[in-house]
């Protein structure tokens, strides 16, 4: 079993004797710590970007660097490498002054990293940049299996050796937290080759080219977006520093390679190896506000930070938009303004629910497959009354009393998608109250979320389970989703577009109003309310090459299953397809649960659980 450095033992390596005679005082203490964590942790690749954080001259004659990029000649990003063409050596991937330029213009590098598990986040991030014109890019593989697969897509690719899981690491967890000190260790990396780095999370897109607007601020070290979800600017000026007073986010930075920069960056990184509890973006935000102020003149927005040397910009929350200002707020739509990025946070399905975001937004990339599924879709026109939207005030009642009556539809909607094995597209979600960690009255005081609003699926459905491979000897046969707006997606091909049903519910016995696969006209067909299973199964099967079922509505569609064992089933896999909604004020806890089957209970209300044995899922 491999043997590992705990925090105190003394480290007696080749490197570690090297920087003893080189190095004294606090800078040799600096240096081993940080050789301690990248052994101790088990990066030992990843002491190639610890060396490029503090120069060439750090390396012990004895210690070989690693080769250079040999080629020239760019090849253009999405340009495969010919099949009949062998891989170069992982070390020819190593990252390195001459590869940065190579990739470089105007002096600047844009930057994002992570592992396979990210592969159709990281594809996504650099299409949107490519289709905006931009290709002065790079992308850190922390696995071989991700290193590879994006060299023969023809993406720009350095290995930063980290060796870390190639599944999802989840938000938070320690892999989480070791990734974001890699992050760091980059960023330490790349100034010292004197070029401006822009640095961004793989869960964003570009929307806009954003160099040009951060070239109107030459004289920022650093220019950061942030959690501000309460608009301090009404255009497109940097946010009016006095008044943010939510986290500066690290998943969108651009940094330029000044000394107060290169300061900050090393001291961040040795605040977060000397103490893994500290969370990189909580680093980050404690150092840059040690001070703030004074501005740095009287037009930019800039202002002086940290030491009182760096000088900070904070980028307008309304065009470099969070989870919230951009679902939730929308505000880029209300000031008429042109986005620039799109951070998923403010959401609460993992990575299932970034990506179900991204792609409501339709500014996701799938493959072809995802828009022509096997079984084909079903589809329906929710349908909600005014009153329920906007009739009273919007409180806990109003607002699970909408959301209750959509997910009833949306229950008929899954029972029948299940019955014809069809992948469901989710209907627009509207809600009138926010959700968010912490109490709050309904809506952020001093934000412009609208109520009644379009609010993503996460804020009620439990995304990451809906999407979950659950076992269908116990929860029955998936059920796939697609996001509401996928119908209209542009790349949804022509031939499910026009491979189209409408199905119109009427009460049986009326005119032309039977359990019939007979069409009434062509692509439409009226069926009866309150159908069985069988009835549906037996009726639909005529249409089964048909792409695309849409139904009329969703209200008493469905009189229910015929076969009991699976209506179990599918109980059991619904039940828990809900989530919470978060969180009334002065009460512990503050969070009540969404019921799919709310209406089996007579009397039933939202309201907190009311002792801890209460507080469980209602399944």
């Amino acid at each position: 079993m491999e043997k590992r450095c705990s925090r105190n033992c003394c480290l007696e390596t080749p490197l570690s004797n090297h920087i003893r005679h080189r190095y004294t005082g606090d800078s040799g203490v600096f240096l081993l710590r940080i050789l301690r964590y990248l052994l101790s942790n088990r990066f030992p690749h990843s002491l190639y970007l610890f060396f490029l954080a503090f120069g060439p001259s750090s390396l012990p004659n004895n210690i070989s660097q690693p080769s250079q990029h040999r080629s020239n000649k760019l090849r253009p990003i999405w340009e495969a490498p010919s099949r009949t063409s062998k891989m170069p050596r992982l070390k020819s991937f190593r990252l390195t002054k001459e590869l940065v330029a190579q990739r470089a213009k105007d002096n600047v590098i844009i930057v994002t990293f992570g592992n396979f598990a990210f592969m159709d986040f990281i594809l996504t991030w650099v299409k949107h940049l490519t289709d905006l014109g931009v290709s002065n890019l790079l992308v850190g593989a922390m696995d071989t299996k991700l290193l590879k697969a994006l060299y023969w897509k023809g993406i720009p690719v350095f290995d930063m050796g980290s060796h870390i899981s190639t599944d999802d690491v989840g938000w938070g967890s320690p892999i989480f937290h070791k990734m974001g000190r890699q992050k760091v260790l980059l960023i330490n990396a790349i100034l010292p080759f004197g070029f401006e780095l822009l640095m961004c999370d793989t869960d964003m897109v570009w929307l806009k080219n954003p160099l040009p607007y951060l070239a109107r601020y030459p004289d920022a070290d650093i220019l950061t977006s942030s959690d501000q979800v309460v608009p301090t600017v009404v255009d497109d000026r940097l946010a009016d520093w006095k008044q943010v007073g939510a986290a500066y986010n690290i998943g969108i930075f651009h940094w330029r390679p000044t000394p107060p920069a290169k300061k900050l960056a090393k001291e961040w990184i040795d605040m977060l190896l000397a103490d893994d509890r500290i969370w990189d973006q909580n680093g980050f935000n404690e150092l840059v506000r040690r001070q703030t102020g004074p501005a740095f003149d009287d037009e930019s927005g800039i202002f002086y930070s940290y030491d009182g040397n760096l000088k900070l910009g904070i980028l307008p929350e309304s065009i470099f938009c969070s989870g919230h200002t951009y679902f939730v707020q929308a505000l880029h739509q209300q000031f008429r303004l042109q986005p620039y990025a799109l951070h998923t946070t403010f959401q609460y399905a993992g990575t299932e629910g970034k990506r179900h975001r991204l792609r409501e937004a339709m500014v996701f990339f799938d493959p072809p497959e995802y828009y022509d599924a096997p079984g084909g879709f079903l589809s329906f026109r929710p349908s909600i009354s005014k009153s329920l939207l906007l009739d009273g005030e919007h409180n806990l009642e109003s607002h699970f009393s909408l959301i209750n009556y959509q997910m009833r539809q949306i229950r008929s909607a899954l029972a029948i998608a299940s019955v014809l094995n069809r992948t469901l597209v989710m209907p627009p979600l509207w809600c009138r109250l926010d959700r968010l960690w912490f109490p709050h009255p309904g809506a952020l005081l001093g934000s412009m979320t609208r109520q009644p609003f379009l609010c993503p699926l996460d804020h009620v459905f439990e995304v990451n389970v809906m999407l979950r491979d659950l076992p269908a000897e116990e929860f029955g046969p998936a059920i796939n989703i697609r996001e509401y707006s996928f119908l209209n997606n542009p790349f949804l091909p022509q031939r499910v577009r026009e491979s189209w049903l409408d199905v119109q519910l009427c009460q049986e016995g009326t005119e032309d109003c039977h359990a019939s696969s007979n069409t009434s006209q062509p692509g439409l067909l009226r069926f009866p309310k309150r159908s069985s299973e069988e009835t549906l199964k037996k009726v639909f099967s005529s249409f089964k090459d048909v792409k695309v079922i849409q139904f009329s509505s969703m209200q008493d569609a469905f009189l229910g299953f015929t076969d009991k064992t699976r209506e179990e089933k599918f109980r059991k896999r619904v039940k828990q397809y809900v989530g919470i909604w978060c969180c009334v004020e002065n009460h512990i806890p503050g969070h009540i649960y969404y019921d799919m089957y709310w209406d089996e209970k007579p009397g039933w209300k939202p309201v907190p659980p009311k002792t801890p044995e209460d507080d469980h899922p209602p399944f």
